[in-house]
């Protein structure tokens, strides 16, 4: 059974590989490596998979999961300038594709139990582009 928790969150970033040059990067992205940055309102799906327990009923408990998804996701990436203000995008393109591998890493460490796991991330960029990332293989 999967079961899925959506959140969202407002951020800044730039698309900007600092190894390249100003040119490199206008080249390869765009509009999105204008140093002053751009935002989204994105949006994010955590799907944990799992039986439900015989007594309770539930895969896991979705107040625990709505917590562990607002310590780890929101508070860390909303109303943020992810390539200034949240690591590793310090050092790493903050691309959709690199935040849904970012919040995986962030939230996998506590749903690793075998009647609860993380099953999926999905990131929604806009609202007609999201990316999925089911992690590495247990």
């Amino acid at each position: 059974m999967l079961i899925t928790k959506r959140v969202e969150f407002s951020a800044s970033h730039v698309c900007r590989n600092p190894l390249l040059t100003d040119q490199e990067n206008q080249e390869l992205f765009g509009v999105a490596a204008n140093p002053h940055g751009h935002g989204h309102n994105y949006v994010v799906d955590v799907t944990v998979e799992g039986d439900p327990d015989p007594v309770t009923g539930m895969v896991l408990d979705l107040k625990k999961l709505k917590e562990l998804v607002n310590r780890e996701v929101i508070q860390t990436y909303d109303h943020r300038f992810l390539n200034r203000e949240v690591e590793p995008f310090d050092h790493v393109v903050p691309t959709v594709e690199n935040i849904a591998i970012d919040i995986w890493n962030r939230l996998a460490p506590h749903l690793t139990q075998k009647d609860s796991r993380l099953q999926g991330i999905r990131v929604y960029e806009t609202p007609d582009l999201y990316v999925d990332y089911f992690g590495e293989a247990a």
